[in-house]
């Protein structure tokens, strides 16, 4: 099984945008392909997987990341947006299918915390993701657990919404409390929904490390070129 190295996470870039590939906009059928053009390129695959409840998808599971994992050393970051009964399986089941981080949504109120305990106890990085209409401040309680926060810009779980127009005040906000926070290990800030060509600017500008990208990237003609672009910001 191909892995990161060890203290990836570590070596994150500081001075530019992180960039986050979301698979869910690659050519499914021809996705090792895709993958192949695409990891040398990103510093993070991105992979969400949603239950068809939490969010109105049914999107990716545990036997295509291990067949993903199998064939890149990228780091990957599973997006659960699954219901709280669901939440601790899902979590083992893509831990073992060989996920490097592991992000939850701080919505799952009454098993977040054992959540983000058991991807830790798994040896994983843990996230936490907020919808687009959750309080920023919500992810408080959870910064001095968390390696990822993650504010959605659109609807968990659709694609092709505008971007919120509260996006970048939000992000703003996030990054508030996480340099308040104090905690003695880094969190990447991460904009996920509705990243465009004229997004990319204020998002970062308003306080994201990272930015999941997706048909941005994919349906570029030159997708090389297109990621050099965005992590030029």
């Amino acid at each position: 099984m191909s892995r990161p190295a060890a203290g990836w996470t570590e070596a994150l870039p500081t001075d530019r945008l992180i960039a986050e590939l979301a698979l869910w906009s690659a050519d499914l059928i021809n996705l090792g392909s895709d993958i192949a053009r695409a990891e040398s390129h990103a510093d993070l695959l991105h992979i969400d997987v949603s239950d068809g409840h939490f969010s109105p998808s049914l999107l990716f599971f545990p036997d295509l990341v291990a067949r993903i994992r199998s064939v890149t050393a990228c780091p990957i970051h599973v997006h659960l947006m699954v219901t709280e009964s669901a939440l601790i399986p899902q979590i083992n089941q893509f831990a073992e299918a060989g996920a490097d981080v592991i992000s939850i949504h701080a919505e799952n109120t009454m098993v977040a915390d054992g959540a983000l305990g058991r991807i830790r106890e798994l040896g994983l990085i843990p996230g936490i993701v907020l919808k687009a209409d959750t309080p920023v401040a919500k992810i408080v309680r959870h910064l001095p657990r968390v390696g990822f926060v993650t504010l959605m810009g659109t609807t968990a779980g659709l694609k092709g919404e505008p971007l919120s127009p509260h996006a970048a005040l939000r992000l703003t906000e996030a990054r508030t409390y996480i340099k308040a926070a104090r905690v003695d290990h880094r969190i990447v800030l991460l904009a996920d929904g509705g990243i465009d060509e004229a997004s990319i600017k204020p998002l970062r500008k308003a306080g994201a490390d990272a930015m999941v990208v997706g048909s941005l990237a994919f349906d570029a003609p030159d997708l090389g070129e297109r990621l050099a672009w965005i992590k030029g910001h």
